[in-house]
C-alpha cells in the first residue's frame, strides 16, 4: 500500500473496530505520542484500542492527506456518534518499508 492508502486503512480500521486489520498497516515498533500519553509498540497501541480507548463510539473525518518523502500529515475531525465534533485533530506520520511506524497526535 502507498502512504495514503496506509493512512486511510489506519482510520477505517479504528472507526471499524478492526483490529487484525489494524495491525497489518503498522509495523512492530509502531509507538504513538498523544498530548495525554505515549503508547510504545504495537501491541500496547492495539490493547488501548481494544481495551482503554475512552469513547469507541467514533469517527474519523479526514479533511486533507499530504504525503511527502515517507513523512504523512492527516487533518481532520474526530466525531461522537450524533456526529457532534469531538475535537480537531493533525496526525503526523512516519512509513517505512510499507508500514506506519510512528504517529505524533495534536488535537484543538
Amino acid at each position: 500500500m502507498d502512504a495514503e492508502t496506509l493512512i486511510r486503512e489506519y482510520y477505517r480500521t479504528i472507526d471499524g473496530e478492526e483490529y487484525e486489520e489494524l495491525a497489518a498497516v503498522l509495523s512492530e515498533e509502531f509507538v504513538q505520542y498523544r498530548p495525554d500519553r505515549s503508547l510504545v509498540g504495537r501491541a500496547e497501541f492495539l490493547r488501548f484500542m481494544r481495551e482503554d480507548r475512552p469513547n469507541r463510539s467514533t469517527t474519523h473525518e479526514l479533511r486533507d492527506v499530504v504525503v511527502d518523502d515517507g513523512l504523512a500529515v492527516a487533518r481532520g475531525r474526530l466525531l461522537d456518534a450524533g456526529g457532534g465534533e469531538l475535537f480537531a485533530f493533525v496526525d503526523v506520520f512516519e512509513v517505512d518499508d510499507g508500514e506506519l511506524s510512528a504517529l505524533e497526535t495534536y488535537t484543538r
